[in-house]
């Protein structure tokens, strides 16, 4: 079993690239031209504390989760604090482009940014997810990055901080809209997820796993389709306005809906929703709703 070696601040992640000390002791841009890269470093899992957004293209190959991802084209990839990943091979040239933007959630405390980082989803994403940048969207991005460089060899002092942050928050600004460009030219191959993901729930429900496992998990729709759970909730929600929580709960949301506006027979609502068997419907709903749709209607 490969050991996990955890990384805990920006200091000790300097000392194992080989690099001097950080300038600023929450955040740091490494060049790979600088990084030492000695073999140790490879096939060696790691887990850090800390955010990192990277420009690779080297002809890396990266072990995350249980899958390996091959990076020989230039790609922005995310990673939130907590998240293990191994490097399973030295690359055969070094990139002068590539860089890696390292900072601790500590640099965010205080700001608005440290209560909205969270809702960066792409942090979250796998690295088969990353972001493809543009000629124009990589000048955009690299503005950034040199303004946080620059900010960082500055003597620190009580705007620091709040310089630093303010460029990063562009930063990821960016990154949120380039994701929605990603989305949107991926339309396509993304309608077939769409319709792969409606067509697991419709037979999800109309098997017996929903009386038998209850409602389905985002895990569940994500792992089906290949996905990461953010990615798959970010995806749907681009193309249909409702995220994979709400895809899941669609159903039941159509039936009160149609139980108080019309007196149609409870099986008739069911066939209307795509359930071949309306006994499945009733006894999802009771499940979800606590009560059987007939009684749903009577006291509403």
């Amino acid at each position: 079993m490969t050991n996990i070696e955890k990384i805990n601040s920006i200091t000790e992640l300097h000392e194992m690239l080989g690099l001097g000390k950080p300038l600023h002791p929450a955040i740091s841009l490494v060049h790979t031209r600088d990084v030492i890269l000695s073999e140790k470093l490879f096939n060696h899992r790691y887990v850090w504390d800390f955010y990192m957004i990277s420009l690779k293209f080297e002809d890396c190959v990266l072990h995350y989760g249980r899958q390996y991802y091959d990076f020989a084209e230039g790609s922005l990839i995310f990673t939130a604090p907590g998240q293990a990943f191994e490097a399973t091979n030295q690359p055969s040239a070094v990139s002068e482009h590539s860089w890696a933007l390292y900072f601790h959630p500590d640099l965010l405390r205080k700001s608005d940014l440290g209560t909205k980082i969270k809702s960066y989803g792409f942090f979250s994403y796998t690295f088969n997810e990353a972001l493809h940048l543009s000629e124009r969207e990589k000048a955009k991005i690299t503005r950034c990055i040199e303004a946080i460089e620059d900010e960082c060899q500055q003597h620190i002092d009580q705007r620091s901080q709040t310089v630093i942050v303010a460029n990063l928050e562009l930063l990821l600004h960016y990154c949120n809209r380039f994701y929605d460009r990603q989305f949107y030219t991926r339309s396509p191959h993304q309608g077939d997820v769409v319709e792969r993901v409606v067509a697991l729930l419709l037979d999800y429900f109309n098997s017996d796993k929903g009386l038998r496992h209850g409602i389905p998990t985002v895990k569940f729709c994500a792992e089906h389709v290949n996905l990461s759970p953010n990615y798959l909730s970010d995806l749907l929600k681009k193309e249909t306005g409702k995220n994979t929580q709400e895809h899941i709960h669609y159903h039941i949301e159509r039936a009160k809906n149609a139980l108080l506006a019309s007196d149609e027979p409870v099986s008739a609502i069911a066939y209307d929703l795509g359930f071949e068997h309306p006994q499945s419907f009733g006894t999802l709903f009771k499940k979800k709703v606590g009560m059987p749709p007939s009684r749903f209607r009577q006291l509403n």
